[in-house]
């Protein structure tokens, strides 16, 4: 088992990585990745989508990492859609329906219409154009996104989100910016039980935090389970935090 220590969004994750993950999963995933790159002769972009709670921010970082520790592949550089949430002061002013009623956008924070998709498609073009170019990151201890805390400059750019693969309106063309695309499931009480200790890992009661994923993550957690296209590569992330490889 290989531990992984790194910060996403401003909270510290300890990770965990099965040397069989590594040697039959990631690392040939990353030589494919090259040889599409190489053959393509241009900055490439992989896609993978995630419902919330499975890891997907700390398994972009590692392969990042693993990229630059193993020889015969190109470094790729990972980066996520939450930095095109909207920000904070405007999901306390919008309302949108949920259930028949309208509430403000922050009570739902993370589903789809929370974030700024028109932006993020632009920011997309510009990275697969091979513009070098900066990147938002978002930051949980500000409940806000910052913009160009990252600058694009790999030939193998790894972008995660929950809905890089929606099969919905807007959401749809995303894939077509990709050359190769990724769909992490897992089961579904698994990643209930990650969102609440993650909510209150930002400084939430229990009961704060079970209310609010139960509300609103949860719905997000099933749109990415049953509303995602199907991908090049898909995984189960498994209890023990090990994956499996369903499509390859």
């Amino acid at each position: 088992m290989i531990d992984y220590k790194i910060n996403i969004n401003g909270l510290d994750v300890d990770a965990h990585y099965t040397e069989a993950n590594i040697k039959e999963i990631f690392i040939p995933l990353l030589e494919r990745l090259t040889l599409i790159q190489k053959e393509k002769s241009k900055r490439i972009l992989v896609v993978l989508a995630a419902p919330p709670g499975a890891g997907k921010s700390t398994l972009c970082s590692y392969l990042e990492k693993l990229s630059k520790e193993t020889k015969g592949v190109t470094e790729i550089q990972a980066i996520g859609m939450d930095g095109f949430h909207r920000r904070q002061e405007y999901l306390t002013t919008h309302k949108t329906i949920r259930d028949g009623e309208e509430i403000f956008m922050v009570k739902i924070k993370g589903a789809p219409e929370t974030f700024d998709l028109p932006l993020l498609k632009e920011r997309i073009q510009k990275v697969i154009s091979g513009e070098n170019c900066g990147w938002p990151i978002y930051d949980r201890t500000l409940h806000n996104p910052v913009d160009n805390v990252i600058t694009i400059t790999s030939d193998i750019i790894l972008l995660e989100g929950n809905y890089l693969l929606l099969k919905e309106e807007g959401w749809n063309d995303i894939e077509k910016y990709a050359d190769y695309t990724i769909l992490l499931k897992a089961n579904e009480n698994m990643l209930r039980n990650r969102l609440i200790e993650r909510k209150a890992a930002s400084g939430n009661s229990i009961e704060v935090a079970t209310s609010f994923v139960d509300y609103s993550d949860m719905v997000n957690v099933r749109t990415c389970l049953q509303k995602s296209k199907t991908a090049d590569l898909t995984l189960e992330v498994l209890e023990d935090s090990s994956y499996k490889c369903i499509k390859n």
